[in-house]
């Protein structure tokens, strides 16, 4: 690999991504960058060589990085990017801000962004993903974000110009979103905190949340979240095509579709990223012969295989 610039953050080679994600698989990183503060990040992209690739990395709560790991650096964001602060009903957030801290400090303030209360990761990643639940997604709340672009810098942009869809954003390649504003409604702190406890008890209730898992593995195939309303239907839920096709449950190594929640994708114990992926490809090909239905991939994937050289 080229010669990296010089960083006032951390630069670490070799980095096994197995310790960084929420699975608790995959190999190592060629380096590993964590960037000081937005300037060091800038300079970093400014000055790196073109043909070095970069993988923004959030804290890996959506993520199997394959067993070989990833040619590239992979940029983690940490303390320099987790501020949050409320202006009125606007909440300015840093990409590494756990979205749950923001959901619960923005209720402090009496603003509701209650929504991103059970979802898993950063609010980088919720950007690029446009998470959602309970029938509300970032592109609901989403004002502007800032980013650092790969020529090193650092633009805003509204949200029109991001494209989000279900479970999905346009980004300029390279770019590191480092910010996101937020407008949410006005409301009571303690009626905000009371909804976002019932919504973690619902979540506990039917998710298997104590187990390593990257949240919900595969989109709905009707390009909907679960609403959690009344007439919230159920026939074009990805674990109701799963259960159908009788996958609730099956194993593959140290891989398990939750018997929980047939939409999650375990680590038992000992599974490596080829069991994991394996397994949920397995799901897809049960599901489409079952049903015609070609199921897509939340979790996102990444990396190399782990080549056998004996």
């Amino acid at each position: 690999m080229s010669i990296l610039p010089d960083v006032r953050g951390t630069l670490t080679p070799d980095k096994p991504l197995s310790d960084l994600t929420w699975l608790r698989v995959g190999g190592p990183a060629d380096w590993l960058f964590q960037p000081a503060d937005v300037q060091d990040l800038a300079d970093f992209l400014r000055d790196v060589s073109p043909d070095v690739a970069v993988f923004p990395m959030g804290v890996g709560s959506n993520l199997i990085v394959r067993d070989g790991g990833l040619r590239a650096v992979v940029i983690r964001l940490g303390r320099g990017f987790n501020g949050i602060t409320v202006d009125g009903t606007r909440v300015t957030a840093g990409a590494a801000a756990l979205d749950a801290h923001v959901a619960r400090k923005a209720a402090d303030a009496g603003v509701d962004l209650t929504f991103l209360r059970t979802i898993p990761g950063a609010i980088g990643g919720a950007v690029c993903m446009n998470a959602g639940c309970y029938g509300s997604y970032v592109a609901d709340h989403l004002i502007e974000i800032r980013a650092v672009l790969r020529t090193g810098e650092v633009v805003t942009l509204p949200t029109a110009d991001l494209s989000l869809s279900y479970r999905s954003s346009v980004l300029p390649e390279g770019a590191v979103v480092i910010e996101a504003v937020f407008e949410g409604q006005a409301g009571d702190p303690e009626a905000l905190h009371a909804r976002m406890e019932e919504q973690l008890a619902k979540r506990d209730a039917t998710q298997p949340t104590k187990d390593r898992t990257a949240g919900s593995t595969f989109r709905n195939p009707a390009g909907f979240s679960s609403t959690g309303k009344d007439d919230d239907v159920h026939d074009l839920k990805a674990w109701k095509v799963i259960d159908d096709a009788g996958m609730r449950g099956a194993k593959r190594g140290g891989a398990q579709m939750s018997p929980k929640h047939s939409n999650f994708l375990v680590n038992t114990g000992g599974a490596t990223a080829a069991d994991l992926e394996g397994l949920g490809e397995e799901v897809r090909k049960k599901v489409f012969l079952d049903s015609g239905i070609e199921l897509e991939w939340e979790i996102k994937r990444v990396g190399e295989p782990l080549v056998d050289r004996t």
